[in-house]
């Protein structure tokens, strides 16, 4: 890793931020995930707390923190779920995405009893780096047919209990939410 820059994130609700600020999150999501980037991708990552890092008036780097509930033992649990971590390609590796969870953290750790993300191969060492673990029981979702196992999300779901959160039971199921296009 490069030098950390002094790294300044803002934190706003999506209700906060304008059109022009959407479509240029929209943008940087876009051109950060080469184009694998849908519209329910961008819908999964809008309705809770945004953390920004704004060069020159524009953003290089966003995450947020939304709302989710998810099943575990019997108990509905707060959940902040981590969505649309990116940084832009020329301001990578140098300590802006790490600032970022930092703050979706903060949001967390004072709103949820448990935080949760989809973590990619790339992005996994970030997350492995502060704390966040793949969940090592079974995976679900509460579909509108009633609960299935999602095989497919084991080892990609990452979980991180903030102080004074909820611990999870090792080899107990997570049900999360059902939602439109990617579940998890």
């Amino acid at each position: 890793m490069n030098a950390t820059v002094n790294v300044n994130v803002v934190l706003r609700h999506t209700g906060e931020l304008g059109r022009g600020e959407l479509g240029a999150v929209r943008a940087l999501l876009d051109a950060a995930f080469e184009g694998d980037f849908g519209d329910e991708d961008f819908e999964h990552a809008l309705g809770g707390m945004h953390a920004l890092v704004y060069e020159g008036g524009e953003p290089v780097a966003h995450g947020s923190v939304v709302q989710r509930r998810v099943l575990h033992r019997g108990r509905a649990l707060r959940t902040g779920y981590v969505e649309g971590v990116a940084v832009r390609a020329d301001r990578r590796r140098r300590g802006i995405a790490g600032a970022v969870m930092a703050s979706l953290e903060g949001v967390i750790g004072r709103a949820y009893v448990l935080g949760a993300l989809s973590a990619s191969e790339a992005g996994a060492a970030l997350y492995a780096g502060r704390g966040w673990r793949p969940h090592p029981g079974p995976i679900g979702v509460l579909g509108p047919g009633g609960p299935e196992r999602l095989p497919e999300e084991e080892g990609s779901t990452w979980v991180w209990t903030p102080p004074g959160g909820v611990p999870l039971d090792p080899a107990g199921r997570l049900d999360f939410d059902w939602r439109d296009g990617d579940v998890l």
